[in-house]
């Protein structure tokens, strides 16, 4: 199936995509496919009433500013795109508090599409997931 996206209206032109976490918290995500996981801010989290106190780990995360580390938790399931995905770990990092202010709550990673074909026309302004 083919969906619409919207883009960042600034240089970046980001593209955005709402993501439902265990099938009833929604986010806008922008989609990253540089980011080898999938990251959601804590405070998008808390806000939205999902529990981030059970952490299965944490990880080293290498970005453009540096080394970081970020908790993991695992969630039943993520749709976007027409596409689920269940029982996958995502990151957990606190934007505000590292100085990330932004108009998405998270990043939408590469493995969230693992074991899939991602079809991403700029020129349309769709995306096909199968």
């Amino acid at each position: 199936m083919i969906y619409k996206f919207e883009r960042g209206l600034d240089e970046s032109r980001v593209i955005y995509v709402t993501l439902k976490l265990d099938g009833k918290h929604k986010f806008k995500m922008a989609l990253d496919t540089a980011a080898s996981y999938t990251t959601i801010d804590s405070s998008s989290l808390i806000i939205n009433g999902y529990p981030i106190d059970k952490k299965a780990g944490t990880a080293k995360v290498e970005a453009a500013n540096g080394i970081f580390e970020v908790d993991i938790i695992e969630v039943e399931s993520l749709t976007a795109l027409g596409h689920t995905v269940h029982n996958i770990p995502i990151q957990v990092y606190d934007f505000v508090a590292h100085g990330i202010v932004s108009d998405y709550d998270g990043l939408l990673g590469l493995d969230f599409f693992e074991n899939t074909e991602l079809h991403i026309n700029l020129k349309n302004n769709t995306i096909e997931v199968s």
